[in-house]
């Protein structure tokens, strides 16, 4: 049931901090905040994000919980905007069953596993033709969470949508 973009988007992956010199303020201010959590590890836990710290961003805050053997990636909170999006609520499925994003599901899964097996963040720019006819900017910001600093638990996304012109 996952959900792809329409021929022609332009998609865009950046692993480095390189992200934060071309990121909207939005996502800009949620990296904020995961780095403040963070107090000098390489990331914070589940437990020291309270998302009502960022209350305004919630419509596009999702929590993914980090599954092993099998390694599998399941929703456990999803935003109002987010669920939208999808055209459903995906809590407690499968990433596998009910993503959402383009390049298909093993780029989606790959974003996924990339976070995990680094402990990294990765920012992934969109940029297609929406619903509206107008062209949509997706920028999605991935952030692992780990109780220990090593072994990723669970995954922050954030996403920030923007119409930015119509189409010619």
């Amino acid at each position: 049931m996952g959900s792809g973009r329409p021929q022609g988007s332009i998609q865009k992956v950046i692993t480095t901090l390189e992200f934060l010199s071309v990121c909207s303020g939005p996502v800009r201010d949620i990296y904020a905040h995961w780095d403040r959590r963070r107090e000098g590890r390489r990331m914070p836990s589940r437990t020291d994000i309270n998302p009502a710290d960022f209350a305004g961003h919630l419509p596009g805050i999702v929590f993914v919980e980090v599954q092993r053997d099998p390694l599998d990636y399941v929703y456990r909170s999803v935003g109002a905007r987010e669920i939208e999006a999808r055209g459903a609520d995906p809590t407690g499925k499968s990433v596998a069953d009910y993503w959402h994003g383009g390049g298909g599901m093993e780029a989606v899964l790959g974003n996924y596993n990339y976070v995990t097996t680094q402990g990294a963040c990765l920012y992934e720019f969109e940029r297609f033709v929406g619903r509206s006819g107008n062209y949509v900017i997706d920028e999605t910001l991935f952030m692992p969470l780990s109780p220990d600093d090593r072994n990723v638990t669970d995954i922050l996304t954030y996403t920030h949508y923007e119409d930015i012109w119509r189409k010619s």
